[in-house]
């Protein structure tokens, strides 16, 4: 996408986050694929008698994505890894004090917290192979996700429950925004006749799946009482304006 080289704060990152106390809670580290930027054409078209379209069908016209559109791809990547680095860092404080007094809720921990390993692991690969800086808010967004993790599990069970619930809510809402606009982009190049790239295909692949991934969070969330915390409304109100304050920021930080 971007020219400049991406730059080596990210890289270094995803080491940092291991507790002592619980072995799952190590993000996995992600390979990184030689960078390449996004197009609308999923390869460059390479002359082979076996493979090319039949003469009377001429393939269909091959077109780069907008500035417009690389600089939203840009920016969206930006903020979906700056997310899920929080959100492994939130499971990562709030393990440790929830098993202490409800043990057993480790493998629900473990399985949200792998997911969203993985999760960072995907954006992290996508900001190296398209050249994208990650948000200039990260020390910012690692003290406040821990924060949030450790003050929520202190609260109890409920409390932690109900920060991933509001947590989920608006990342949900996040990733289907991108979905759709990527989504609208594929059937109005379709509709000019024009070849849709088979990344641009997998990453609203990759979207729908993080998505989905996301809102099973939000559920289990619900049927561990988190709407049972004291003062839900008020904890729900809040961190959800938080989220909504942290996704704008990093699409412009």
């Amino acid at each position: 996408m971007n020219s400049v080289k991406a730059p080596r704060l990210w890289r270094s990152s995803t080491s940092a986050y291991t507790a002592p106390f619980f072995d799952f809670l190590v993000p996995a580290l992600a390979r990184y694929p030689n960078s390449r930027p996004y197009a609308s054409t999923a390869s460059s078209n390479t002359s082979n008698p076996s493979t090319s379209p039949p003469r009377d069908e001429p393939p269909k016209r091959q077109k780069p994505l907008t500035k417009e559109q690389r600089d939203f791809l840009d920016s969206a990547l930006r903020v979906n890894q700056a997310g899920e680095l929080a959100a492994t860092l939130i499971y990562t404080a709030q393990t440790p004090p929830l098993l202490r007094t409800h043990p057993h809720l480790r493998s629900t921990m473990q399985h949200m917290y792998s997911q969203e390993a993985g999760h960072f692991s995907t954006f992290n690969a996508l900001l190296a192979r398209h050249r994208i800086r990650p948000t200039a808010m990260y020390p910012v967004w690692k003290v406040a996700a821990s924060a949030l993790g450790w003050g929520t599990a202190m609260l109890g069970r409920e409390a932690a429950m109900a920060c991933t619930e509001a947590v989920e809510t608006e990342i949900g809402t996040h990733y289907n925004g991108q979905v759709r606009v990527l989504l609208a982009w594929m059937r109005e190049m379709e509709d000019n006749g024009e070849e849709v790239g088979e990344e641009v295909r997998e990453l609203v692949g990759e979207l729908k799946r993080i998505r989905d991934e996301e809102l099973e969070h939000l559920d289990t969330a619900v049927e561990e009482d988190s709407r049972e915390a004291k003062g839900w409304p008020v904890l729900n109100t809040i961190i959800r304006g938080g989220c909504r304050g942290a996704i704008w920021v990093s699409e412009r930080v």
